[in-house]
């Protein structure tokens, strides 16, 4: 991952690793620990270690476990080796998960220059996210409403198509003779 210098002001990670790296774990947009601590650039040990010397500050809607099968369907899911950790040494836990609100509290518990840069690009993909979210909402209920009018739309032209077709075909009606000359056949009378 290429990342930049913090000291300028400059976003230390790409948006877009961010956005690669957020997953949907139990319904909900998280990170995983070993890739916010490769952001932060410190080991995962480091990272939960200061969680874990702050966890007063990380209720279970910040930051949860991941259970075997969660992890499991995370490899299958992302084309993730079980080997991957392992040529660094592998995990001996299952892997953390930290929501928005526990990426946020991550910055008082790193107080570091670089943890406060990466926070503020994470929580801007987060921020970005919603709001993408929230436009393809507003597009479908656009969508369903012009769909809903165009059938009105529909059900009216089709009423007039009746009406001309009704008016197209010929007037039955066997109870009035017809005005006019009867015509025997020749030769008859």
């Amino acid at each position: 991952m290429k990342k930049k210098s913090a000291g300028s002001g400059v976003v230390v990670v790409p948006v877009e690793v961010v956005e690669q790296r957020i997953r949907v774990i139990r319904g909900q947009k998280a990170l995983l620990d070993s890739d916010l601590a490769d952001m932060y650039g410190v080991t995962t040990s480091n990272l939960n270690l200061a969680v874990r010397r702050n966890l007063e500050r990380f209720p279970k809607d910040f930051m949860f476990q991941l259970t075997a099968t969660e992890l499991e369907s995370l490899r299958l899911q992302n084309a993730m080796s079980k080997g991957e950790k392992a040529a660094r040494g592998g995990r001996r836990y299952l892997p953390y998960a930290f929501t928005q609100e526990g990426v946020a509290m991550l910055s008082s518990v790193l107080n570091s220059t670089r943890a406060i840069q990466v926070n503020i690009a994470i929580m801007r993909v987060f921020v970005k996210i919603r709001e993408v979210l929230a436009a393809n909402q507003d597009l479908a209920a656009k969508i369903e409403a012009l769909e809903k009018r165009y059938e009105e739309h529909d059900e009216e032209i089709q009423t007039i198509f009746d009406a001309i077709r009704q008016l197209l075909e010929p007037p039955v009606n066997p109870g009035k003779r017809q005005i006019g000359f009867l015509t025997t056949s020749a030769g008859g009378d």
